[in-house]
């Protein structure tokens, strides 16, 4: 217990930076993985590429990989964020890639008549998509989207190796002070094991409420 009590403030920074990380990256994540997801649906060839190429880049590139071409590559085109920032678009963006595909998954399992019966009463296909499919995709992706989103809070960690303050990074700090390196993971493992079981709570209100039933 020493290891937490004494470093309390520590362990609360890098949980505090590890929550922050997540609801910033997800949000970020959802926004393009819709947009996205739309691209892949769309009537427009050229969006269909779009979100095609997206999708297999992100998808194939190493999430350590695309830290180091966001952190390194995107100042030298004259952009100067803080840490956080690029720690959030190098995880929203990666992660966009695989709700995009979890929501068009969602998508095709919506029958295509009902799409055809929007259409021929009008709707456009930006209406069509968000007043007919998608609310009901949605249902069907709850646990997936879910999914997706504690791997991202874990994938967080990665983020302590660029100076961003985040929960395992403080193993770092704890060590060079001396302590059990085994208990500091003990409680590093807990913190994250937090942030996952909140994050599998909310989907499973969600779910439970709007999901479909199986």
């Amino acid at each position: 217990m020493d290891v937490l009590t004494d470093n309390f403030s520590t362990f609360g920074d890098g949980f505090l930076g590890t929550v922050e990380l997540t609801v910033y990256a997800s949000l970020l994540a959802l926004a393009l993985g819709f947009v996205m997801a739309s691209f892949r649906v769309a009537p427009v060839g050229s969006f269909r590429v779009f979100g095609a190429v997206w999708v297999a880049v992100l998808r194939n590139t190493p999430l350590t990989l695309l830290f180091f071409a966001v952190l390194l590559g995107l100042p030298r085109f004259g952009l100067v964020l803080p840490f956080e920032v690029f720690a959030v678009l190098a995880l929203g963006c990666y992660t966009s890639a695989f709700i995009c595909e979890a929501l068009r998954s969602g998508i095709n399992t919506v029958p295509t008549g009902q799409g055809e019966a929007a259409r021929s009463l009008g709707m456009t296909f930006s209406q069509t998509l968000s007043g007919v499919v998608l609310p009901q995709a949605f249902r069907s992706v709850i646990s997936p989207v879910g999914s997706t989103l504690i791997a991202l809070a874990k994938n967080s960690a990665i983020a302590g190796a660029f100076s961003v303050t985040e929960l395992l990074g403080t193993y770092k700090t704890l060590g060079e002070l001396g302590y059990s390196i085994i208990w500091t993971f003990v409680w590093i493992a807990l913190g994250y094991l937090i942030i996952t079981l909140a994050i599998s709570a909310v989907f499973n209100i969600l779910e439970k409420r709007w999901g479909v039933a199986r």
